[in-house]
């Protein structure tokens, strides 16, 4: 299933390179979320979560809009089901919202 959200971009990290023989290369979204409420007590705020998508060449389409972040962004994501939680979001698309 997807889902349309506009999200907040705090930074965009590239990585690119070689780890124990193996090649790399990914686009890294560090998004705004609402700090989850747990067991061990209560929580107020906003965090980032890191969201991959593509590889290391996504960068380079955002490479110019380092000095507006932070910003929105209108992003895509599928949700897939998972062992640990149950559900998780991965994100598929995401364009800068232009103002």
């Amino acid at each position: 299933m997807r889902v349309n959200s506009e999200v907040i971009v705090h930074a965009v990290k590239e990585s690119v390179g070689t780890f124990e023989g193996k090649a790399f290369s990914s686009t890294t979204f560090h998004c705004e979320v609402d700090l989850k409420e747990n067991g061990a007590g209560r929580s107020i705020g906003r965090v980032t979560r890191p969201f991959k998508l593509g590889d290391a060449k996504v960068f380079d389409q955002w490479a110019h809009l380092g000095a507006a972040l932070p910003l929105k962004a209108q992003a895509v994501f599928e949700m897939e089901a998972s062992r640990e939680d149950g559900t998780r979001l991965v994100l598929v698309e995401i364009r800068p919202i232009v103002t």
